[in-house]
């Protein structure tokens, strides 16, 4: 089998709230529309980077406890800004799926596994 894996497993924070360096940049690092970082875009109140899938379920969990709406980035083709902006000004949170981004190939299966941040070039 085939694999190539660019997720990581770092001491990185995961977290980023607005009162962390790490948040506009985190939040700025994929949009692809202008439109959706000028600073009357809504903003998340939190953007989650998980290293791993439990970390995904508990931010769903979560959230839904809390009644906060989420919205997911992954592989970087969110042209519409559907991972940015919220309806009515619900509060959200971003998980940016950046960190989970492996190809795992089987050929002799003929079958591949790709994790949900996983750009079209890595894909490729």
């Amino acid at each position: 089998m085939a694999t190539s894996s660019n997720s990581t497993t770092t001491s990185k924070p995961i977290v980023h709230t607005p009162i962390d360096p790490s948040y506009y940049t985190t939040l700025n690092a994929t949009i692809q529309n202008p439109h959706f970082s000028s600073p009357s875009s809504p903003k998340p109140f939190t953007i989650v980077t998980p290293v791993h899938v439990s970390q995904v379920q508990a931010v769903v969990y979560c959230s839904k406890k809390h009644g906060v709406q989420i919205r997911t980035r992954s592989g970087g083709h969110d042209y519409e800004g559907l991972s940015y902006v919220s309806n009515n000004n619900v509060p959200f949170v971003v998980i940016d799926m950046r960190n989970l981004s492996s190809v795992s190939v089987d050929m002799e299966s003929k079958s591949a596994w790709v994790q949900a941040g996983a750009t079209l070039g890595e894909l490729y």
